[in-house]
């Protein structure tokens, strides 16, 4: 069993509450920003967490020798034939240490990333196809990056349909759930609910410093991955836990056509870590992943609250408390991003994704989630410095814009 320790450099605190860019103490106004960073806050990129990583030291390093992973085959006599056998044992140990997912008598598909493994489950679940491509929908506000990948190929198989709240056309469709949900946090369930349709679960946040743990998730087909879970974005790990042999075989025919497997090396580095995880999750000695992750999300959450709190320009949405069985206490979710609104106070702002660029803070705009241009997703697990600057320029923009209001 794997324990990992701990230690932060004595000049990196793990939630530092300075900035080296901060904006001037007299006023927010955009003159004083001309020489301030651009804050990138649009994409989920978790940095976030790397200060943890960097503590454990070579407790989770991984090395190779040159003539290591030669060879394109791992495993002939699996589904998936190019899934390293360490990566499949830790992915499912994982989850039952977690309790996050059922994998038992389930197939394991490893991907470059969700994102192939979206692609391959898209294929598996259409073809080989009929008279006309089967309609993808999910319900507003959906992951941004939904529509794009669906019609990317421009397939024969599937298309994109849009809102799953308004989908009414007769015929086969997929729905893409997305619990909890990507931008909004929300737990969702499926809604079009017809006796036609195929349903994909994406998983990618079901984690404990996201959301609370209320139960193993059980469904047909559920994407996961290395960048949500670990932080770990640039090893381009995801993996889907599958029920039918017959999906689970065309997801991999894909995956082979695509890109003949997937690295080999980022699997074991992904199954290291992994597997440390675990033990020291199942150990409960001195500090773990999920417990540092879940404490610098809850902080982090707990400072935005704060500022909006004295805010009536921007709205945050409500979350309840829930049981988490992984760490046995009520909590409420922490999500990855913040699904920040511009109230009625502020009526002239038409365009949030707009009127924060103006400031210097790159968000993500609500059109392209199917929602309202006076909605932004702003990341959440971003580096602390980033993250800090954000809170000090939101608070900033609130300031000014009741000054002026109060000025007229």
């Amino acid at each position: 069993m794997t324990t990992m320790t701990m230690t932060l450099a004595p000049d990196e605190p793990a939630v530092p509450h300075t900035s080296r860019h901060a904006l001037p103490k007299d006023n927010g106004t955009k003159s004083n920003l001309c020489s301030a960073p651009f804050l990138p806050l649009s994409k989920g990129d978790p940095t976030g967490f790397k200060p943890f990583w960097r503590s454990v030291g070579d407790q989770c390093k991984v090395t190779f020798d040159s003539c290591d992973y030669m060879s394109y085959l791992t495993d002939v006599g699996n589904v998936c034939w190019f899934l390293e056998k360490d990566l499949e044992d830790a992915i499912r140990q994982l989850h039952r240490t977690v309790g996050n997912a059922v994998t038992d008598d389930r197939y394991i598909v490893v991907g470059t990333g969700s994102t192939q493994l979206f692609q391959a489950a898209l294929y598996a679940l259409t073809s080989p196809g009929g008279p006309e491509p089967v309609n993808v929908v999910s319900a507003v506000p959906y992951y941004s990056a939904y529509a794009e990948e669906t019609d990317f190929l421009r397939s024969g198989l599937y298309k994109w349909g849009g809102d799953a709240y308004t989908f009414d056309k007769e015929g086969p469709y997929i729905e893409l759930v997305t619990m909890p949900n990507n931008p909004d946090g929300q737990v969702r369930d499926p809604v079009v609910n017809r006796y036609d349709g195929k349903l994909i679960h994406d998983l990618a946040y079901y984690w404990p410093q996201y959301t609370p743990i209320t139960s193993q998730a059980d469904y047909d087909l559920m994407l996961f991955t290395f960048s949500k879970s670990m932080g770990h974005a640039g090893s381009r790990i995801g993996w889907a836990v599958v029920k039918d042999n017959e999906v689970a075989i065309k997801m991999t025919k894909y995956i082979e056509i695509n890109s003949i497997g997937v690295s080999r090396e980022s699997q074991h580095r992904a199954a290291v870590i992994l597997g440390a995880v675990s033990d020291s999750s199942q150990s409960n000695i001195g500090d773990n992943f999920f417990r540092y992750g879940k404490r610098m999300m809850a902080e982090r959450w707990t400072k935005l609250k704060e500022v909006i709190s004295r805010s009536k320009v921007f709205s945050l949405p409500k979350y309840i408390e829930e049981y988490r069985r992984f760490s046995c206490e009520d909590t409420e979710p922490h999500p990855a991003f913040a699904w920040l609104k511009s109230n009625d106070a502020a009526a002239d702002i038409e365009d949030l994704e707009i009127f924060l660029r103006g400031y210097k803070i790159m968000a993500r705009g609500g059109s392209l989630f199917g929602s309202n241009p006076k909605h932004v997703r702003v990341s959440m697990v971003g580096d602390e410095e980033t993250f800090n600057l954000f809170l000090e320029r939101l608070s900033s923009i609130q300031d000014t814009i009741i000054d002026n209001k109060n000025s007229i």
